[in-house]
């Protein structure tokens, strides 16, 4: 895997390993190893015989791709539905790690979304399909890790950003989405930027580069089967974060809220009390990651 043509959770990892003085990395480019063709994946896992495995690999996007039917059918046949852990454990890989995420919680879960709360209940229907591809995934490392050595079986996190993020605006998540239209409206000098939803809604953000940091960590620290939350600890509404964007990139106009777009969940953070007791703590705060993008743009 490139770094440079890897997407987000993926170069963030990459970055890490490079970081920490892993030498022997192994990695495809989307071309070069389709996920979704079995043959080719068993092949790559016989021929390289890994000893450790991150897999990062997904179909995502934000809430204007999910309830569309043709998109539905894309994100449930995505890399991580076709569980390539089963490869794993024929190949004798000494631990793995599955990246999970917050949408598998149900949409009225009690907050914040503790581990024990089931996977199993319909997420809401603008993430559903999502869902289920890492519900799946998530799952079918329990039986890899039954047939193998301990392995680390899967995380959660909730909304990632940093470099390598996708700032498409018809399917980039909100975080990317909400800087790219103040940059270009500051650059246009537009009066105002218009926002989906009421901005009501409460989100936890975390930075990609300390969810590599947490990736590591748990790779080294942790092999239990129950999967364990990647969390920054805090949530914000969507409105103070589209206040915080606004600011940092300098733009003086108005926020205009379009409250015929859908809101999603009320509200999605997760419980990361026992990674936080485990040793592990984000570094990155949203102010300096959105500062650290920004000069960037």
């Amino acid at each position: 895997m490139s770094p440079a043509i890897a997407a987000l959770a993926g170069s963030a990892l990459w970055r890490e390993l490079e970081r920490q003085g892993f030498k022997r990395l192994l990695g495809k480019t989307r071309r070069e190893l389709d996920l979704l063709d079995a043959a080719a994946v068993q092949k790559f896992f016989a021929d390289e015989k890994p000893d450790y495995v991150f897999i990062a690999a997904a179909k995502v996007g934000g809430i204007s791709c999910q309830p569309k039917s043709a998109r539905r059918i894309s994100f449930g046949e995505s890399p991580h539905s076709k569980q390539p852990h089963r490869k794993c454990a024929a190949v004798g890989v000494r631990k793995l790690l599955f990246l999970g995420s917050s949408c598998i919680y149900p949409k009225l879960a009690p907050q914040p979304l503790k581990e024990e709360i089931p996977p199993d209940r319909p997420a809401g229907a603008d993430q559903q399909w999502y869902a289920i591809a890492k519900i799946a995934g998530s799952g079918s490392a329990r039986p890899a890790a039954a047939s193998t050595a301990p392995i680390s079986s899967a995380s959660c996190r909730p909304n990632l950003y940093g470099t390598n993020d996708h700032i498409d605006l018809q399917t980039s998540h909100v975080l990317p989405a909400l800087i790219r239209k103040f940059h270009e409206a500051k650059i246009s000098g537009a009066p105002s930027v218009t926002c989906w939803g009421t901005g009501a809604p409460l989100r936890e953000f975390l930075h990609a580069d300390d969810l590599a940091a947490a990736c590591v960590f748990l790779m080294r620290h942790y092999s239990e089967e129950q999967f364990i939350n990647i969390g920054y600890g805090s949530d914000l509404s969507i409105l103070e974060l589209a206040q915080r964007v606004r600011r940092v990139i300098g733009f003086q106009g108005e926020i205009v809220w379009d409250h015929s777009k859908p809101d999603g969940t009320p509200r999605k953070l997760l419980d990361s009390s026992r990674i936080f007791a485990l040793g592990w703590r984000p570094k990155i705060d949203l102010d300096a990651g959105l500062a650290a993008l920004t000069r960037i743009s």
